[in-house]
């Protein structure tokens, strides 16, 4: 399996070669937790997410993802922002792909399964909110849980 690798207006950093639309999911219980996965390819705390698929809408890839990466059907409830800053490149090394950031950061709910691990995640829990940035994650993953976190009410589209 290869790695991931984000860089951020970073002058060293490989050039861009696609643009790949993403979502993440911020999965809160009833207890005010969220959702976390810590990734296989980078050992860092996210939030479940991924690449949307051809003929899926955004909101199916962000149930698709999180069922995939940790066992836990959810129902989308809401838009927290979109996030498509150049400076933010990620490199898979597997292949050489070097994204431009395209990411939409959509809120859910729980509505069946127990958390598990897959090939993406080694690890999935349940995280106390004020918690979630203290574990090692990339800058724009803590950025997002923060916006998250301030509920201004309005998207944030960068």
């Amino acid at each position: 399996m290869g790695r991931r690798i984000d860089y951020y207006d970073d002058p060293n950093a490989p050039q861009a070669n696609s643009l790949v639309p993403s979502v993440n999911v911020v999965v809160t219980n009833d207890a005010g937790e969220i959702l976390m996965i810590r990734r296989t390819d980078n050992d860092n705390w996210a939030l479940p997410g991924g690449a949307i698929d051809l003929g899926e809408s955004v909101s199916q890839a962000a149930v698709r993802e999180t069922k995939e990466e940790t066992g836990i059907d959810v129902e989308i409830t809401g838009l927290v922002g979109i996030y498509s800053d150049p400076k933010h490149v990620i490199h898979y090394t597997s292949n050489d792909e070097v994204r431009q950031e395209f990411s939409i950061l959509l809120t859910a709910l729980p509505m069946d399964g127990e958390p598990r691990t897959s090939d993406e995640s080694r690890e999935v829990r349940w995280v106390a909110a004020a918690e979630a940035t203290d574990r090692k994650m990339d800058r724009s993953m803590r950025l997002r849980i923060g916006h998250y976190r301030a509920q201004r009410g309005l998207p944030i589209i960068t």
